[in-house]
């Protein structure tokens, strides 16, 4: 099962190969020299790559957020486990207390 994250990934990847390829053959067909070609070609290679780690640190970022925040959740949500566990657990002593007890004063009363 894909998660939400990993969907969003792979939209990006997509949208980004799909970006390059579509500049890289609209570069192929425009009628250029080959220096102007070259020129254009670096140019927009370059673009890309600052777009690329701009959008990958935007990414990383989020997705760094998102995993610290779910961390934070998952604490909490074992103290408050931990906490229930321990009220139980006190609660069940109480009950065997009482049961000792009644048993206790019901005891002599047989006899």
């Amino acid at each position: 099962m894909m998660t939400k994250e990993s969907e969003h990934y792979n939209f990006l990847k997509g949208l980004l190969i799909g970006g390059i390829m579509g500049a890289v053959a609209g570069l192929l067909l425009a009628p250029k020299s080959g220096k102007e070609l070259r020129e254009e070609l670096k140019r927009k290679g370059s673009e890309t790559w600052d777009e690329t780690k701009h959008l990958y640190s935007d990414t990383w970022g989020k997705v760094k957020a998102i995993l610290d925040d779910a961390m934070e959740r998952a604490e909490e949500l074992k103290k408050e486990a931990q906490r229930q566990l321990s009220e139980a657990k006190q609660k069940a002593k109480e009950i065997l207390k009482e049961a000792e007890e009644k048993k206790a004063e019901s005891a002599p009363k047989a006899e």
